[in-house]
């Protein structure tokens, strides 16, 4: 590790999970389909709120960084899935990430309990 981060931070109800990679945690293992890289970043999200008694109904926000433009369709596809009727603020970028094996990493902000909450979504055209 180059610097000194926490892999999520919870400071009351909300929870902060910093950027994440498509690495597996147990196989070091890095999958070269950019949505596959997806699907591995959210189960490690998901776990992490799991173990601070959230789920991913309580996500507020998400960045979602994808390296290639050419990924961004097939990535934002598979997290329209994911997210499907929890609708958080997104932002997604195309920003070089800090490898070229790495063709999607996802950062999400939490409210611990947002799933149970009314929610106000706005859309403008």
């Amino acid at each position: 590790m180059l610097g000194s981060y926490s892999r999520a931070v919870t400071v009351d109800n909300w929870i902060y999970v910093s950027l994440t990679a498509g690495r597996n945690p147990d196989t070091k293992e890095i999958p070269e389909d950019a949505v596959e890289q997806a699907v591995q970043v959210f189960r490690i999200i998901e776990k992490i709120l799991a173990s601070l008694g959230s789920f991913l109904a309580d996500v507020v926000m998400s960045r979602v960084f994808v390296q290639s433009p050419e990924h961004v369709n097939a990535v934002m596809g598979f997290i329209a899935q994911k997210f499907k009727g929890i609708n958080p603020a997104t932002t997604i970028t195309c920003p070089p990430l800090g490898s070229t094996v790495y063709k999607v990493e996802v950062e999400v902000t939490a409210y611990r309990g947002a799933s149970n909450l009314n929610k106000v979504n706005v859309e403008l055209e």
